[in-house]
């Protein structure tokens, strides 16, 4: 008996997104990812990254093209179906981290929890245990997240998008606000947490120094050579 052959976490054919506004234009021919695989996107401001981000967790629909994340068809799905299956599977880290600024750190997240339908006890425990590892003590839980700083904010939407054990993490530059030692001890953290879970990480950046962290790259210049070894 053999044995059936894994669905790959991400895959994207001759995937298409452009705005018509400006002709600007997202063209991936083709790109696969293993599950558990870590990967670096980099490229210059401009290029398309948060937008294939984007894509990737169901944000964006494509204007054409295929999509699969853990064999679910993206490009298929309606828009509360991908909202769904982003609570459940998919854990994003955004740019602009969006935290809602008057609940407390605890709160902000334990948000993906709630929407992912998990125990609020179970997700408290853990949360908790998440947020002492990232470095954020039981004295600030209670704040609000707009009372504390942008690299404590930071750490805050790590530990929501890791909370409900996603199988794909997405990274849209989350070290930005960061030093080099709370970066690099954040970078471990995150990467620690996605191996235990068999998750697959998606990390976008213009640090390239973070690329030591992760075998394989993407550059959005090239994207017609896919997925590379860093």
């Amino acid at each position: 008996m053999t044995d059936k052959p894994k669905i790959p976490a991400i895959e994207l054919k001759q995937l298409q997104f452009y705005y018509l506004a400006n002709g600007w234009q997202l063209n991936v021919p083709e790109l696969s990812l293993r599950v558990g695989q870590h990967l670096f996107v980099r490229g210059a401001s401009g290029s398309g990254k948060t937008t294939l981000l984007n894509l990737l967790c169901g944000i964006t629909k494509p204007v054409s093209g295929e999509l699969y994340v853990s064999g679910q068809a993206l490009h298929r799905l309606s828009s509360s179906a991908r909202d769904s299956l982003r609570a459940k599977h998919i854990g994003v880290v955004f740019q602009q981290l969006n935290l809602i600024p008057y609940l407390s750190v605890l709160d902000n997240t334990l948000l993906s929890s709630h929407f992912a339908g998990q125990n609020k006890a179970d997700a408290t425990v853990r949360a908790k245990v998440l947020l002492q590892r990232l470095g954020l003590e039981s004295t600030i839980w209670h704040q609000k997240a707009a009372a504390i700083s942008v690299g404590q904010q930071q750490r805050v939407a790590i530990a929501r998008a890791l909370l409900p054990k996603p199988t794909l993490l997405i990274a849209d530059e989350p070290t930005s606000a960061l030093d080099s030692d709370n970066r690099d001890a954040f970078m471990k953290v995150m990467l620690a947490e996605a191996d235990s879970n068999g998750c697959t990480v998606i990390f976008v950046s213009h640090d390239q120094s973070l690329a030591q962290y992760f075998a394989y790259q993407l550059t959005m210049q090239n994207l017609a050579l896919g997925v590379q070894p860093c």
